[in-house]
């Protein structure tokens, strides 16, 4: 394979690799946390709101067996729990547990913070570009909200946002 000027790469190649990236970032996150990368990622999600097992499953793109799973061991360490759905009583909902709550803002502040730190080599008006492309490219392929604003990256003050 040819070698590439590390500083020209093409789209397809920018966006994997930055997920990898990401990815990496959010898992180091995760484990200093106690938490699975999914754990991480549930958590953020239930910051919003509760979810019925079936749109909790659709939002994280995870069959019924692994949410389950996913599910019972994050309620085992204490940080989720299953309440009765007020609409369907033979359905739950997923809901944060006070403990829950608070390691899902603590582990939220701290990985927005390293994400960021990710762009901190560009200028405001390269991050803000970045964001907008980003941005177009997430909401043409209807990415669901798994992650909260984190304010546009000036701050990490965050928008309570529903999928």
């Amino acid at each position: 394979m040819a070698k590439q000027d590390e500083g020209q790469i093409g789209v397809v190649a920018a966006l994997v690799r930055s997920t990898f990236l990401v990815n990496a970032v959010y898992a180091e996150s995760a484990r200093e946390y106690g938490l699975t990368s999914q754990q991480g990622q549930l958590l953020c999600v239930l910051m919003a709101q509760s979810y019925g097992m079936g749109e909790l499953g659709a939002v994280l793109g995870l069959a019924k067996s692994s949410l389950t799973g996913l599910v019972d061991r994050t309620e085992r360490n204490g940080l989720v729990q299953r309440k009765p759905d007020p609409e369907d009583s033979r359905a739950v909902r997923i809901a944060l547990t006070r403990k829950g709550s608070k390691v899902a803002e603590e582990f939220y502040v701290e990985t927005c913070r390293r994400v960021e730190n990710l762009t901190a080599g560009l200028t405001a008006a390269d991050r803000d570009t970045l964001a907008g492309l980003l941005g177009t490219v997430v909401a043409e392929n209807k990415v669901p909200v798994v992650f909260l604003e984190s304010g546009g990256g000036a701050g990490l003050e965050h928008e309570r946002q529903s999928p």
